[in-house]
């Protein structure tokens, strides 16, 4: 297979159907939020739970997005110059999680049992727990946290930006070399970010498996969102020449890879924990169990996440073709909800399933935030990494 492998002379531009994003992404998530707060009728702990998911949903695609960029760096990557930039200006997005946050430092009390002082008083374990679980150090560790990413994506967003500039081959070598530190800090991150605001959610509960099991569900988001993203692009004409189906076959192979690998994980974590059988790590999957309505969602999870997927992304064709493609990216964001929904919200209710309008209203308020800081960093210079020195490799990628 032959492709055109000429470097493009200008910045590949956003379409200009694309550029009302910002303002009309920022107007749906303002009123989603405001309808929220009203919808919620004065029950804070629903808003709180609700608001948690639909953060912690959009914070998730936002480090895939960092994970992949650090990840194409370190590895040295070339096929995936082309996509990028895109998986930059999404983790780009990661500053405005900081003001994203303060939703859920003023929910902190509905959220969190071990922020309530009488509950201490009278928990053991609560007490052994406070000297890392008390609420100074988990805002100090939360701004930690926020601060990384946000420093991260910055530096490795504007380093890249400003090669389309100067064409400084130091650039990439110099990211190179500092994505190994970079990858180490977002693992650590990443990690204690997910024992602190989802696993805390019970403090009795532990498992150090957690923190990877979060991480597998990012890297299954970045891959659906960038091929949704990409597959939108270059039916608009701003990505048909420079993204060809060799680099959605690619995508295709790496989301159906973290499929198995979220399976791998939440299948180790599980069983690992029925085997043992010690309560104090049986009663969280027995609040996703008891219930029906819980164990009909536990059971979809198990088989929408990796069964359905397992057998459909399986096959080469479908990784190359725009509708089934499209079904699969579509498919599994909308199962990464599942997953977090079914992480945070059984505290909520104890164990008893209560969806609400308002679990719906908060994602689509911080995602209307969200897409809308995306849109204006994809106006900004262009959607391809023009002067990067493996461009031309990538443009003539051909899978094996």
């Amino acid at each position: 297979m032959e492709h055109d492998i000429s470097l493009p002379s200008r910045e590949i531009s956003l379409p200009e159907s694309w550029k009302r994003l910002p303002v009309v992404a920022g107007i749906v998530g303002v009123l989603a939020l405001a309808a929220s707060y009203f919808l919620a009728g004065g029950d804070s702990k629903q808003f709180a739970f609700s608001y948690l998911t639909g953060f912690y949903y959009w914070l998730t695609l936002a480090l895939g997005g960092l994970f992949f960029v650090v990840l194409h760096y370190l590895a040295r990557s070339g096929w995936s110059v082309v996509v990028r930039r895109l998986a930059e200006h999404v983790m780009g997005t990661l500053p405005v999680f900081i003001l994203l946050f303060i939703p859920v430092y003023f929910g902190m009390h509905d959220l969190y049992h071990w922020t309530h002082a009488e509950a201490v008083a009278a928990d053991p374990l609560l007490q052994h727990k406070e000297p890392y679980l008390n609420e100074t150090f988990f805002l100090i560790r939360a701004a930690i946290y926020l601060l990384v990413w946000t420093g991260l994506a910055l530096y490795f967003w504007r380093s890249s930006a400003r090669q389309d500039s100067d064409g400084d081959l130091a650039i990439t070598k110099r990211l190179q070399t500092r994505s190994a530190p970079a990858m180490v800090l977002f693992g650590v991150t990443i990690t204690f970010a997910a024992f602190d605001w989802v696993m805390s959610l019970e403090p009795h509960w532990f498992s150090t498996i957690f923190g990877v099991y979060v991480f597998a569900g990012c890297v299954v988001a970045i891959f659906s969102f960038l091929i949704l993203l990409v597959l939108r692009l270059k039916a608009g004409g701003a990505l048909e020449i420079v993204v060809t189906w060799e680099h959605f076959h690619d995508m295709g192979k790496l989301l159906f890879g973290f499929v198995v690998f979220w399976a791998y994980i939440g299948f180790s974590q599980f069983m690992l924990i029925w085997y043992a059988n010690i309560p104090e790590e049986t009663f969280w999957f027995e609040m996703r169990w008891h219930d029906p309505a819980w164990r009909n969602v536990s059971i979809f999870l198990a088989a929408g996440h990796f069964v359905a997927p397992f057998f459909f992304l399986i096959s080469q064709p479908v990784k190359r073709n725009r509708v089934t493609l499209t079904i699969a990216a579509v498919w599994m964001l909308f199962m990464h909800y599942v997953d977090i929904y079914w992480l945070v919200m059984p505290t909520h209710h104890h164990g008893e399933f209560h969806p609400s309008l308002v679990d719906f209203t908060c994602w689509l308020g911080v995602g209307g935030i969200v897409l809308a800081v995306l849109g204006r960093l994809m106006q900004r210079g262009s959607l391809v990494p023009i002067k990067d020195p493996r461009l031309g490799e990538s443009l003539a990628f051909e899978n094996p």
